[in-house]
């Protein structure tokens, strides 16, 4: 097993400023971590073949991997050529991958956000072949280059462990498989539990991240929370800090016989850099207390 981080996590010390991708890379190094995913929030690489390279090989001189690229991606298009556009799109993020050098990807299958009417299960029956046709072209295009593309249980459509399995098996190609996010089961208010041993046996990669959670009808008031598809609230937090049982959701994974890379998350209101070392910190004891 492989600890990281996520440049998300890093998110509001590269937008004021404070930090750089490049300086996130030798953040990870101090703080114990071995490997660094890249979410192209705050920058951008590929548009930019000179940041692109600086990060590859900040990375190699640091010695922390560049594990995961994770992409916001929508096939569900209104016309042909939107699609085709698209799928064109992500194409050119996967050859930046092989350009630097990194063999796992993330790409999302639909808008994140949708209007309430569309968190339905008519609409994920009805986006179904744009989904797969999409997510079967990237990995068709992503295999000759020695690299796994996958969906992750991300955004409002997509995100039980039920609707991963559909689209893995539909799109049926060896080298797309699912990121495991154990906390974004939550956002489709499915049990973390249940979803982590659902789909476990199909993930290439996992994302550690945790949320405070109060029910519907109990407001909690200021600060930074937001709503389930059913109406809960969640609001990020230090892993290990928050609802989630990480104990158990750690001993499932290790029963699984899954020893590759853990990505932690952070997505809370503490200062970013304080939350992203105690959450880091917390997956290595408690993985090794299990």
């Amino acid at each position: 097993m492989k600890i990281g981080l996520s440049t998300y996590s890093l998110l509001k010390a590269i937008k004021s400023g404070e930090m750089t991708v490049l300086d996130v890379i030798s953040w990870i190094k101090e703080n114990g971590g071995e490997h660094m995913e890249i979410v192209p929030y705050g920058f951008t690489l590929v548009d930019n073949p000179a940041l692109a390279d600086a990060v590859a090989e900040k990375a190699a001189k640091e010695g922390i991997e560049l594990s995961n690229y994770s992409m916001p991606a929508n096939f569900v298009q209104e016309t042909e050529a939107e699609f085709e556009q698209e799928v064109e799109r992500v194409k050119q993020h996967v050859d930046l991958l092989h350009r630097m050098g990194i063999r796992h990807m993330r790409h999302d299958v639909t808008a994140f956000s949708l209007p309430k009417e569309k968190m339905t299960i008519r609409y994920f029956e009805d986006s179904l072949p744009q989904i797969v046709e999409g997510a079967r072209r990237i990995a068709d295009y992503a295999a000759p280059l020695g690299i796994t593309t996958t969906i992750e249980n991300h955004g409002f459509s997509v995100q039980r462990s039920d609707r991963v399995q559909r689209v893995l098996q539909l799109v049926d190609r060896p080298n797309f498989r699912t990121t495991l996010d154990v906390g974004n089961f939550l956002c489709a208010d499915e049990d973390p539990i249940v979803g982590v041993k659902s789909n476990i046996a199909y993930a290439s990669l996992i994302h550690f991240k945790d949320f405070y959670i109060r029910p519907y009808d109990q407001d909690p008031g200021g600060g930074e929370w937001f709503r389930t598809a059913s109406g809960n609230y969640l609001r990020g937090a230090i892993v290990g800090h928050g609802d989630l049982d990480i104990r158990r959701i750690i001993r499932i994974i290790k029963d699984a016989g899954y020893d590759g890379y853990v990505t932690v998350e952070f997505e809370g209101m503490e200062d970013c850099r304080i939350g992203s070392k105690i959450g880091m910190d917390n997956v290595r004891r408690l993985w090794e207390e299990a």
